[in-house]
């Protein structure tokens, strides 16, 4: 089987965004790679005026919010940073055991990578619509800061066309569905940074078990 491996395209954030950012791109990935059973429903960003979908599937939605939690600790210890967070599918498969292995075999058969540029400015006030612009005191002039935010609004815009693009010209490597019992294939969601020697370690690793990926970006 094959293993498609998509890099979406990297975004500058500060640390008060990535929260919002991660949940809309986590979420438009996990809907177009849904199963048949699930209720979806409209989620509004509060900083964005960007609307996306999540599947309504309470498993899903706790496991990328405490991988999204793990991430912002992971970037408050290590600001300033290009960090990577990867969604990755896989199927169980059932592999002959001895006294020394494990039965169950993980075949991943896509990555999505996350890239965001962290800098690090602490949120002030408490405003969180998009109709009224956060501004840190000292930092830059609040035109600057629209600016900044008005372009970020529009390249997660573009990621989200990633997504879907990606999502719908790709397909043939999809395992056949076993079951419907739940909203989403097997997932697992993997944390790097630009310092992160290990991660890459386990990505080529991945990558000997799934065979050489297909790279887009």
């Amino acid at each position: 089987m094959s293993c498609e491996v998509f890099h979406l395209k990297e975004l500058d954030v500060e640390q008060f965004e990535i929260q919002e950012v991660l949940l809309c791109i986590f979420h438009t990935i996990m809907f177009h790679r849904a199963l048949g059973l699930m209720r979806p429903k409209e989620i509004d960003l509060e900083l964005f005026d960007i609307t996306y979908v999540q599947c309504g599937d309470v498993e899903v939605e706790r496991k990328i919010d405490e991988k999204i939690i793990q991430f912002i600790d992971r970037v408050k210890k290590q600001p300033n940073q290009k960090h990577q967070i990867c969604i990755s599918f896989y199927e169980v498969k059932n592999k002959q055991g001895s006294w020394f292995t494990n039965k169950d075999e993980r075949h991943y058969w896509e990555h999505w990578y996350i890239n965001l540029s962290v800098a690090h400015h602490p949120k002030a006030g408490s405003g969180k619509s998009h109709h009224s612009k956060v501004v840190n005191p000292g930092e830059s002039a609040p035109e600057e800061r629209d600016a900044r935010h008005s372009g970020l609004e529009l390249s997660l815009r573009e990621v989200l066309f990633q997504i879907i693009n990606f999502g719908n010209e790709k397909k043939d490597h999809i395992p056949p569905i076993s079951n419907l019992e739940g909203a989403s294939f097997p997932f697992e969601i993997t944390i790097s940074s630009s310092s992160d020697s290990a991660f890459g370690m386990e990505l080529l690793k991945k990558m000997l078990q799934t065979g050489r990926p297909t790279m887009l970006g």
